[in-house]
């Protein structure tokens, strides 16, 4: 395998931990495997973001990886631009010759913590919270409430707080959902969830992950966490330009049948009852028995 160049695009300030995290361990993969990865951290309005993947684009010598939802609208608005170059796209879906998708299912895992949150709620109302309104973030809320509601679940609030970053933004959304009877929360948020984490053990509410093994990474703060680890799609995307196997126009998939790459992680609290649904659900997925829902429509809590 030669090593190869890539530009690894990243939307929003470095640091920030989740989402973006997962993105850099794939990058470090890549690199210790004799890649040359260079990181690029995009920000600001769609305009900007746009200026920014252009020059990044004009600029490459190999393939231009961009990661999350975050990046369709703009990788969209440059394409006429730089139709030569070679594209790799995570967790979106943009259609074109020089573009390669890769996409872990999140709604996999996120239906598993929809069915394990109607197993532990107490006060029968549960909560789903995330930063931007992009795709992934959508079928992920879909799934969720979908699991919720195959497992019997009925009442729950769910928000979108326009920041995946912002922790005190999130902290105040979080307290304005379990204030409104929730306890349990399934975020898909990255910079945010510090402030998540402070309103769960203010609230005593249970708090379920994602992307990361959240359970492993800060044992005793979360019940569960919907392993969906995109940063291998980074990784995989730099080798297989190397080589020579980029699927352009092409999306690929991977779901709970690979449980590295998607799980439901749980606490060692989570009840036997619990966990024997997860397993029947698990196993109604991975057989194509059931089709899990990535499209909802319904009221949001919205705040001024």
């Amino acid at each position: 395998m030669a090593a190869t160049q890539a530009e690894v695009v990243l939307f929003g300030p470095p640091g920030q931990g989740g989402f973006n995290g997962a993105a850099l361990d794939g990058v470090a993969r890549a690199q210790a495997l004799g890649h040359a990865a260079q990181v690029h951290w995009v920000q600001g309005d769609a305009a900007a973001r746009a200026a920014q993947l252009r020059q990044i684009a004009l600029d490459a010598h190999g393939v231009v990886v961009l990661h999350g939802g975050q990046g369709v609208a703009p990788l969209t608005a440059v394409l006429a631009d730089v139709s030569h170059v070679p594209f790799a796209i995570t967790q979106g879906h943009v259609q074109a010759p020089n573009v390669a998708g890769y996409e872990v299912l999140q709604e996999h895992s996120a239906f598993l913590a929809g069915v394990l949150a109607a197993h532990t709620t107490r006060s029968a109302k549960v909560a789903h919270l995330s930063g931007e309104k992009v795709l992934p973030g959508l079928k992920g809320r879909a799934a969720f409430l979908h699991g919720y509601q195959t497992a019997g679940g009925r009442d729950y609030v769910t928000t979108f707080t326009g920041d995946q970053h912002d922790a005190a933004l999130t902290e105040r959304y979080a307290d304005a959902l379990f204030a409104s009877g929730a306890d349990v929360v399934f975020a898909m948020i990255d910079g945010g969830r510090a402030g998540l984490v402070r309103a769960c053990a203010r609230w005593g509410a249970a708090h379920i992950g994602n992307v990361f093994d959240w359970v492993e990474r800060s044992p005793g703060q979360f019940l569960a966490s919907a392993v969906a680890d995109s940063g291998r799609l980074v990784q995989q995307a730099i080798e297989d330009y190397a080589n020579d196997n980029l699927p352009l126009g092409q999306q690929v998939r991977v779901g709970l049948e690979q449980p590295q790459w998607v799980r439901l992680a749980l606490a060692s609290s989570v009840a036997p009852p619990a966990r024997e649904a997860i397993d029947y659900w698990h196993a109604q997925i991975t057989s194509g028995a059931l089709q899990v829902q990535t499209d909802w429509q319904g009221d949001e809590l919205l705040l001024d």
